[in-house]
């Protein structure tokens, strides 16, 4: 960021994570500033890139997608071609929700969701082992989701964020 996070600015960033519908007017009223103001923060944010993109949570149960799993995933030979090519497949699978390059053991940590069970299989099989750079996949089934946010935690980068939560839960 080119210029510190402010009071203002890191309302802002809370207001927008939480519920990305709000229009600038509404943003701004609950911030104390006027609509343009408001409007040119917002944009410097997203010019930044500190505001990546706007998105709708879905409810993945009431979609019928009830099956999620996370499986630790090692490469046989983790080369840079095997990486990115196994990165670039991993892009275009819509059942990983979520991947990382992790350290120990394993090459990554993949977070997918699908039907069920036989879903899940048919992802493996078709998918992930036909690639032919896997050498193992631990999976872990999700039970129940007790935490599932998509929030940064603000009030680790702004102490305004911090004392203003704690001030409402007073």
């Amino acid at each position: 960021m080119s210029e510190p996070l402010d009071a203002v600015g890191a309302r802002i960033l809370d207001l927008i994570q939480n519920d990305a519908s709000l229009s600038v007017a509404e943003i701004a009223e609950r911030v104390g500033l006027s609509s343009s103001p408001c409007w040119r923060r917002i944009k410097r944010l997203e010019d930044e890139g500190v505001i990546q993109r706007r998105v709708t949570i879905l409810d993945k149960e009431k979609l019928g997608l009830t099956f999620e799993v996370y499986c630790t995933v090692k490469l046989s030979l983790p080369t840079k071609q095997n990486l990115d090519t196994f990165e670039k497949a991993v892009l275009a699978w819509p059942e990983v929700v979520q991947c990382a390059t992790v350290t120990g053991a394993a090459d990554y940590e993949l977070r997918i969701v699908t039907r069920d069970m036989h879903a899940f299989d048919d992802f493996l099989r078709d998918k992930m082992l036909a690639l032919g750079l896997v050498s193992n996949i631990e999976s872990r089934i999700v039970i129940r989701s007790v935490k599932n946010s998509t929030a940064a935690p603000l009030g680790l980068v702004s102490p305004f964020i911090g004392a203003a939560r704690q001030e409402r839960a007073a």
